[in-house]
This record gives structure tokens, C-alpha cells and sequence, in this order.
């Protein structure tokens, strides 16, 4: 015979369960929903939402430079200056803009939910005016940076130069390892946000601040710094684009659509399967 105090610690389990099982499936649902409002954007509308999420990303640049050359040369300055890093991801992703990094999985999931050509060729496309115009939009930024029209004070450029070395001081297998991790990550924002957007600025917060206390590559807000260097003369085509900005695409995409995207997908198909079996 069983007591009220057995069927008390028993039963909460149960219940946890099923709504973590839920909380699980909804998710997916709304990360899905939205991807596949993406999908169906218009060329133009992915396009300028990309540019303009490509301009605003600049302020993780332009945050990390201030406190950069606000601060001493000290074991620790790396790690004040960081928090300065989720600044643009905090502006971004508010502001509801198009950020490589972000689409991998939310344009992901509906392609691995019901795969078709139709789905591949549509996912292929988003990433590809994504990625455009996020880069149009961040040389431009680099380029106002660099000319003085962008930051003239001429310490704070050197100070974004500065921090901006970063993307050279790897070789591009190291980058390519580094960008894994920080593609995962920052799908990981796209995946939580759903379910705190009453928190949504301090999850973008925590985990951007991981993203550059853990030193990982990321493309977007990398190219920038790729750019200004490139664009100052500091650093050669070779180094910058071949070395940095090519081998962290690709590792943001493989840890975002090619391991978290199926990670999350894959924690809730067997789910699906019986939902849509029962139905």
C-alpha cells in the first residue's frame, strides 16, 4: 500500500517530466515558427535587416575599444573588456535583425523537420543574403572606423585596433576550432529566448560574455575587426579574409547548424513521431 507521502515524492517526478517534455516541444515549435517566417521574407527584406544587423553589430567593437583604452595594460584587461561584447548581439537580436549566426538554427530546424529541396534551397538562400549583407554591413561600418567618420578620436580607433589583433594572432585551424563552439553558443540565444524573453537581455549578456571571455571566433563581429585592420593597413588580405574571415564562417556554421540545430532537433523528433502517430 502506498502513503500519501510515497505518492507525494513520487508524483512531482512525473509531472517534471512532462513539462520539461513540453517545454522541450514548444520550443522547437516556436524556434521552427520562426524560421520559417524567415524562409518566407522577401529577398530585399532579408537583405536590409541583414545590412543593418551587419552596422549594429559594430558596437561590440566600438564598446570593447572604450573600455580597452580606458583601462591599464594588466593581466586582467582582456577579461573587463569583454564585457563590452554582447553590446551588439543585445542591439541585434532586439532589434529583431538578421544575424548569420543566429539563422543558422532557426532556419535549420524547419529544413530538418520536413527536408525537401524546396526547404534546402530556401535555407541556402537566407544564409546567403544573410551572410552578404551582414559582411556588406560590417566593411562599411569598418570602413567609417578606419576613415575617422566612425569613433574619430584617434585613441579610441587605436584602441579598437587593438583588440581587433585578436583575429590574427590564430592560424585558421585554430580559428576554424575556436568558431565551433561560438557557433553554438549563439544559436543557443535563438533556441532560449523563446522561453526568456522577460530575462532575454541577460541571456544575450551571459552567454555573449562567454563567447569572448572563451577567446571563440566569431565570423560576424570577426570581420569587422578583419576589415578595420585590413582597411588601416595593418594586416593584409591573406591573414584577414583567408586566415580569419573564411575558416570562422564555416565554423559557426558547423557548430550552429551542423551540431546544435540537430542536437535540438534531435531531443524532441521521437516526441514528434508519437504526437503525429497518435493523431
Amino acid at each position: 500500500m502506498t502513503n500519501k507521502r510515497d505518492q507525494d515524492a513520487t508524483e512531482p517526478e512525473g509531472e517534471g517530466q512532462a513539462e520539461t517534455a513540453v517545454e522541450a516541444k514548444e520550443l522547437h515549435r516556436a524556434v521552427r515558427a520562426e524560421g520559417e517566417a524567415e524562409l518566407d521574407r522577401p529577398a530585399a527584406s532579408l537583405f536590409w535587416s541583414a545590412f543593418a544587423g551587419g552596422l549594429a553589430i559594430t558596437a561590440t567593437l566600438l564598446a570593447q575599444g572604450a573600455i580597452h583604452g580606458a583601462l591599464p595594460d594588466a593581466p586582467w584587461r582582456d577579461v573587463v573588456v569583454a564585457l563590452g561584447y554582447p553590446i551588439g548581439f543585445v542591439i541585434v537580436i532586439l532589434g529583431r535583425m538578421q544575424l548569420f549566426t543566429e539563422s543558422t538554427v532557426t532556419a535549420m530546424l524547419p529544413l530538418v523537420t520536413k527536408p525537401s529541396l524546396w526547404a534546402l534551397r530556401r535555407t541556402l538562400r537566407l544564409w546567403g543574403i544573410v551572410i552578404g549583407a551582414n559582411l556588406l554591413g560590417t566593411f562599411v561600418a569598418a570602413a567609417a572606423i578606419a576613415s575617422g567618420f566612425l569613433g574619430a578620436d584617434p585613441g579610441l580607433r587605436d584602441a579598437m585596433t587593438a583588440v581587433s589583433m585578436k583575429v590574427v594572432e590564430l592560424p585558421p585551424a585554430m580559428v576554424f576550432v575556436n568558431a565551433i563552439p561560438a557557433g553554438m553558443l549563439i544559436a543557443v540565444v535563438a533556441w532560449v529566448l523563446p522561453s526568456a524573453r522577460e530575462q532575454s537581455v541577460l541571456v544575450i549578456f551571459v552567454i555573449g560574455f562567454v563567447v569572448a571571455a572563451g577567446h571563440f571566433s566569431h565570423s560576424i563581429v570577426g570581420s569587422v575587426e578583419a576589415f578595420l585592420l585590413l582597411l588601416s593597413g595593418v594586416a593584409g588580405a591573406g591573414p584577414t579574409l583567408l586566415g580569419f574571415l573564411l575558416p570562422a564562417l564555416l565554423g559557426n556554421l558547423i557548430g550552429g547548424a551542423g551540431l546544435f540545430a540537430l542536437l535540438a532537433h534531435a531531443q524532441v523528433k521521437g516526441e514528434m513521431a508519437e504526437t503525429k502517430a497518435a493523431e
